[in-house]
């Protein structure tokens, strides 16, 4: 097979780029020092979290003049989320740390609010597109964009973001130096999607994680293929595609952002001692029958590709059983994470056991961080965290308002970034006579007044995980799980107006119209599902049917081949 060389500089899930480019045909070497570099042709710097962390990390091992030497060199270069960021000359995200300085920009970070007064979420996390503008009509409503396919981009394909500083774009002024930029917008900011000069080409997002789309980019880069006609879409007409106010209106001041649709498999072993994928009733997921067996809906790598088929637009496996007596390098759910992750080319997350413990294998301590690495190696692109949330969130109002900088939440984000971090809040509604009655600890201002009675807030809980580091919130409702009867919107909307970060809609989805009516009703970011997918009353393909009838944005399946 021919090879590309890696530079991982501990940049979070490497198994999915190195599965993905195994998948385009291709091996890899690792660059393992700056003498690599001088002998390597093709080199792919990824990256996930902090600008600064990757360029000091990067500068303290010698790296940059070694990079440098390679590009001016005219040898084959692709940067990944943060080693895009990495060719600019800097970013607010860490200032007095100095990039490659291959373009003059410097990075800013998104603004929660649109011109108009509309709120977005930051960190951006979904999919959106990479296009090359061909010609810009000021005067008119529509934007033509290039009929050339630039390393596999594709009209009308949607591809997987996750960041909250961005390089912004200014149009003609980086085309002026002979760059080929590709856009993508949020709310009213325009910035850098993809780029590409000669041999150097770069992506703000995971191609890896971008499914079909993102593994045509990836081939497109090793064969050298910089120029190339557009594969066929459904929308694309004759390779340019048009976007017009009706249909951005929709995505609710999100532009290009479609609206993500997640599979949710709850792993836990059966009475057999199988790992199965299987779904409680307020938690509770034995058989209402005599033998009260745990319920099983099948197996969690077959379950994950079948939903990834259908066009999941992540995958999250949440672990319920706690492998007490398991050694930690050989948790179950690290095998899953390596055999879904082989064909299973959108973000994966997973829940359970991210937490400091005693390694039942040697006795020794390991922090929550260990684990995270040990999930992040093995394939996952996030984890979240239950109950060790809680305790941390006690203790940053104990302090005043302060983390202790040793929570799990604390030190994966610092590490990974806060991208790589939910936190998993399963609320159970109190119902009282008036807000005069909240219990301690809960303000009577955001005590809800609601049709059915009066749910305990979770906005303390939320605001402390998010000001701890937490990227995102998977909202689910204890009351709702299992039910079918749609989410709790209620809820939803009390948590999105106390948070920043985006907000994951999870617990009581039974039809396609509950996905329309969270979008429709909450300013949500993602909704989850689970039995409906699992027991097959319905697809994750028929939810999307669904949101596009009522004019949203989805991602459409693009097949497998690359």
């Amino acid at each position: 097979m021919p090879k590309v060389h890696l530079l991982d500089y501990v940049a979070g899930n490497i198994r999915s780029l190195v599965n993905a480019i195994e998948k385009c045909g291709y091996e890899v070497e690792w660059i393992r020092s700056p003498e690599d570099v001088k002998t390597a042709d093709k080199i792919i710097l990824p990256g996930v979290g902090h600008f600064g962390h990757c360029l000091t990390s990067l500068s303290k091992a010698g790296y940059l003049p070694a990079l440098h030497e390679h590009i001016k060199a005219g040898k084959p270069f692709f940067g990944i989320c943060v080693g895009l960021q990495a060719l600019f000359a800097g970013s607010v995200e860490a200032p007095g740390v100095t990039g490659l300085g291959l373009l003059s920009t410097t990075l800013e970070r998104f603004s929660p609010t649109n011109g108009d007064g509309s709120k977005k979420s930051i960190p951006c996390i979904g999919w959106n597109d990479a296009t090359i503008v061909h010609e810009f009509k000021a005067s008119g409503p529509v934007t033509e964009f290039s009929t050339k396919s630039f390393y596999g981009l594709n009209p009308g394909s949607k591809y997987y973001y996750v960041h909250s500083y961005f390089v912004p774009y200014e149009q003609g002024k980086m085309e002026a130096d002979g760059w080929t930029v590709a856009t993508a917008k949020y709310g009213d900011q325009t910035y850098v999607g993809a780029i590409g000069k000669e041999n150097v080409f770069a992506t703000q997002f995971h191609p890896e994680k971008s499914g079909a789309a993102g593994l045509r980019v990836i081939k497109a880069f090793l064969d050298g293929s910089q120029w190339s006609e557009p594969i066929p879409q459904q929308g694309v007409s004759n390779g340019i595609a048009t976007i017009s106010p009706p249909q951005a209106s929709r995505a609710g001041g999100l532009n290009g952002l479609t609206r993500r649709i997640i599979a949710c498999l709850d792993v836990r072993t059966n009475d057999a001692g199988d790992l199965v994928v299987t779904k409680g009733d307020q938690y509770d997921v034995r058989e209402k029958n005599d033998n009260k067996n745990v319920r099983n809906l099948g197996k969690p790598v077959e379950m994950a590709k079948k939903y990834y088929t259908q066009s999941a637009d992540e995958v999250t496996f949440l672990n319920i059983t706690s492998f007490r007596d398991c050694p930690v390098t050989d948790l179950p759910m690290l095998e899953i994470l390596r055999q879904t992750s082989k064909s299973v080319f959108v973000p994966l997350t997973i829940g359970g056991g991210i937490r400091d413990m005693v390694d039942p294998g040697t006795g020794k301590e390991i922090s929550a961080l260990d684990v995270a690495k040990l999930y992040f190696e093995s394939g996952a692109d996030k984890v979240s965290i239950g109950s060790d949330a809680v305790v941390a969130a006690q203790e940053y109002y104990k302090n005043g308002g302060k983390g202790s900088g040793k929570s799990g939440i604390e030190t994966i984000s610092a590490a990974y970034g806060r991208q790589a971090v939910v936190v998993s809040v399963d609320p159970k509604r109190i119902f009282i006579k008036s807000p005069s009655e909240a219990p301690e600890g809960v303000d009577p201002k955001h005590v809800i007044k609601t049709k059915l009675s009066d749910p305990k807030t979770v906005r303390a809980l939320v605001t402390a995980v998010e000001a701890l580091g937490a990227g995102e919130i998977l909202l689910n409702a204890i009351d709702r799980d299992g039910s079918n009867s749609g989410y709790d919107l209620e809820l939803i909307a009390d948590v999105k107006s106390a948070v920043e970060i985006p907000v994951i809609a999870s617990s009581g989805a039974g039809t396609p119209g509950h996905f329309e009516e969270v979008f429709r009703e909450t300013n949500v970011d993602a909704a989850l599902g689970a039995g409906m997918f699992h027991r097959g009353e319905y697809t994750v393909h028929q939810v999307k049917e669904e949101l596009e009838k009522a004019g949203y944005l989805v991602r459409r399946w693009e097949g497998e081949d690359v």
